[in-house]
């Protein structure tokens, strides 16, 4: 049963239960970029975003990756555990793009020989900072062996997306995901995963399908969306 409103993020409303274990996770249609410098709305979005990242979550389950996924409620609305979020958002890229591609002065499109996976601080105030390993151990963010763990579940991740989304004709650009801890410690993955976490671009094409077109004002944002779940839900 749905309690009180613990907290509204730029993309998500989290509620309490009955339960103390388990949240209600209500995905918005609220689109914003830039830290939150631009603002609008994606009509359909939360729908679409709600039901490809519990998709691709029980997959990614069957596949050895514990999250944070308990049981789709509605169209917007999923139950999900509990976790204490670790305060870093973990990028695997396999192309550059975006900001990777502004901030070493390489063109976007460049494929990497091997996934890069970068840990940035997460913290809106600061401009989620980029850190390396020994920051995060320095300042307790995790250990070194949750460190080890997630980058290793990471990497893991991407080789399955890749695939998968090559499957449907889309190349994986590069995503961000999110780790948490259960009460006993166990790292496993949460929020989302989604257009608006993954660049996705047309394999035949190199259309952007992705949040892109809303950051950069492309149009079609709502369309490609779209775009993006039908071709998850015809292969499935």
């Amino acid at each position: 049963m749905k309690k009180e409103l613990l907290y509204e993020g730029k993309a998500k409303k989290i509620f309490a239960t009955d339960d103390p274990q388990l949240l209600i996770v209500s995905y918005k249609d609220d689109a914003t970029a830039f830290n939150g410098q631009k603002k609008g709305t994606i009509r359909g979005k939360g729908v679409i975003n709600n039901r490809m990242s519990n998709f691709l979550m029980q997959r990614l389950e069957r596949h050895g990756i514990p999250t944070h996924f308990v049981e789709e409620l509605s169209d917007r609305e999923t139950l999900v555990r509990k976790v204490e979020i670790v305060p870093l958002e973990v990028i695997v890229r396999n192309i550059s793009a975006g900001s990777f591609a502004k901030r070493y002065g390489v063109e976007e499109g460049m494929r990497f020989g091997a996934p890069a996976v970068e840990f940035s601080y997460k913290s809106d105030e600061l401009g989620d900072p980029l850190m390396a390993d020994a920051h995060i151990t320095a300042l307790n963010l995790t250990s070194s062996e949750e460190l080890q763990t997630i980058r290793a579940y990471a990497l893991k991740i991407n080789d399955f997306l890749k695939a998968f989304w090559s499957e449907r004709g889309i190349t994986l650009v590069d995503f961000k995901l999110e780790f948490g801890r259960l009460p006993d410690g166990k790292i496993i993955l949460a929020d989302e995963i989604s257009p608006d976490t993954c660049r996705l671009w047309d394999s035949a094409t190199g259309e952007k399908l992705d949040k892109d077109r809303f950051r950069r004002d492309l149009g079609g944002v709502e369309e490609a969306y779209s775009e993006i779940m039908k071709r998850l839900e015809e292969h499935v």
